[in-house]
């Protein structure tokens, strides 16, 4: 006896939203990647919540006199019960039963991928929603479900069935965001911006759409655009912290850098263990001239992981701007131990230790950057004054005799080759180099204004007494 039956699953209404969460943690700092892309499997886990809440089994008129009727009817109540426990194994042992006696059921196979799917069973799903749109080539939620649970694991593979989702539901923003989601994963950003501003044309106070809409301009490098999707997100769900990342990623490419750490901030009281985060914040506040709030900053993130060579290098640069040369020293030490040849760690360490006055180690490290870069000319000037302060004054002339033929000698420089040929007892061109020090130098009230005058004075006595 033919039966007739009504599907409790309401297919065409899996209006769920996903769960859009921030993977944190970049190497070095890159935003984008911190951002993230909702997870396929709990999008679709989300959806079979909200389709099993509306009754998941179906119903059937009770036909007594056909008792292979009223068994089918018994499988599927069954199975109704078992998902409304969140007996999903036991449903899906029902919902097998029922297709082994009637396997040409579209609508079963639908419902038994949606338990291998809360069963985090992946393969078993796709397979029985590939069943149901077999049979019945328009059930635009099997190709919805079927893009989704692709999604995670092969987005290119979801792109096909998003798009059927898409033609057979052209009035639901979902589809749409998404095969925007699939596009974006498989490197296609302008199809998929395309899509995500279909989709925020139906549902415009959706968040999760403006948030990926945001998230994909900014991977173009259309910040100025991505801002008020982002501004748009944290009006719709202020406590995802997420959007304020993104938000403040979006100014900063735009050189906004006081309404980014405004961002920045607040998105670090929602997620204070953030430690890429922070760092960009104390960088942000560096930019700025905060130097102590970005050192406090750093401290914090080094609480919570220790410093990597990005953050070793901006305490370095913060302490440098400070002319704090010896509070630099750890942090050098900690880079050069990660990047031993990296040439500009070894200058400044050269650096640090000639402010220090360890002739010693500022001649090993700026050898060393030497060695690595034999280009820098700030090397250069180090190694004459360490060699110098070291009474290597020979060597000093040399390395400032390798500098003049680059570059137009600064006075420091004059002053040092100067009082290198003092010291060696060549007055003539001890006094040449002092005047052409004097000729140079601007600062009237230095140490090494009132020597040079002194000394070209005595110089100037001398050579005359000679001549006599």
């Amino acid at each position: 006896m033919k039966t007739t039956r009504q599907s409790g699953l309401s297919l065409c209404k899996t209006k769920t939203r996903p769960d859009l969460r921030r993977k944190s943690g970049i190497a070095g700092l890159n935003f984008l990647s911190k951002l993230g892309v909702c997870l396929a499997f709990g999008l679709l886990l989300s959806t079979i919540q909200s389709a099993f809440a509306q009754d998941v089994g179906v119903t059937r008129k009770h036909v007594a006199s056909d008792p292979a009727a009223e068994e089918l009817n018994r499988l599927l109540t069954a199975a109704q019960s078992a998902v409304n426990a969140k007996d999903y194994a036991t449903a899906a042992q029902n919902y097998q039963a029922y297709l082994a006696k009637k396997p040409d059921d579209a609508e079963v196979h639908f419902n038994l991928g949606y338990v291998y799917t809360a069963m985090q069973r992946p393969a078993d799903a796709k397979s029985e929603y590939e069943k149901a749109i077999s049979l019945d080539s328009k059930m635009s939620p099997a190709y919805l479900n079927l893009g989704l649970t692709l999604l995670g694991s092969d987005p290119s593979a979801a792109i096909d069935p998003l798009q059927h989702a898409v033609d057979l539901m052209p009035d639901q923003p979902r589809p749409k965001l998404l095969l925007g989601t699939a596009l974006e994963r498989t490197g296609k950003p302008a199809l998929a911006i395309e899509q995500y501003q279909a989709a925020a044309k139906l549902d415009d106070k959706n968040f999760e759409i403006r948030f990926a809409l945001g998230r994909t301009l900014l991977a173009v490098h259309r910040p100025a655009e991505a801002e008020p999707e982002f501004r748009t997100a944290v009006q719709l769900n202020p406590s995802a912290p997420e959007a304020r990342l993104g938000l403040a990623e979006s100014l900063l490419a735009q050189n906004k850098f006081d309404a980014a750490a405004l961002e920045l901030g607040a998105y670090l009281q929602a997620r204070p263990n953030d430690a890429s985060a922070r760092i960009e914040y104390a960088s942000v506040l560096a930019d700025s001239g905060k130097y102590d709030d970005a050192i406090a900053q750093l401290d914090q993130a080094a609480a919570v992981r220790p410093d990597d060579l990005h953050s070793l290098k901006l305490r370095v640069q913060i302490y440098w701007v400070q002319k704090k040369y010896e509070s630099a020293l750890p942090s050098l030490q900690k880079a050069q131990s990660i990047a031993p040849n990296d040439p500009d760690i070894a200058a400044k360490l050269g650096h640090a230790y000639l402010a220090k006055k360890n002739y010693a180690e500022a001649l090993q490290q700026l050898a060393t950057a030497y060695r690595l870069d034999p280009t820098a000319n700030g090397v250069l000037v180090d190694l004459a004054e360490a060699e110098y302060d070291n009474k290597n004054y020979a060597t000093a002339l040399q390395a400032l005799d390798a500098l003049a033929k680059r570059e137009e000698l600064p006075p420091a420089s004059w002053f040092f080759r100067a009082a290198c040929y003092d010291k060696l007892e060549q007055p003539e061109q001890a006094l040449d180099a002092y005047q052409k020090f004097l000729q140079l130098n601007v600062d009237q009230n230095s140490d090494m204004y009132f020597e040079a005058t002194s000394r070209v004075r005595f110089l100037k006595r001398e050579l005359e007494n000679k001549k006599k």
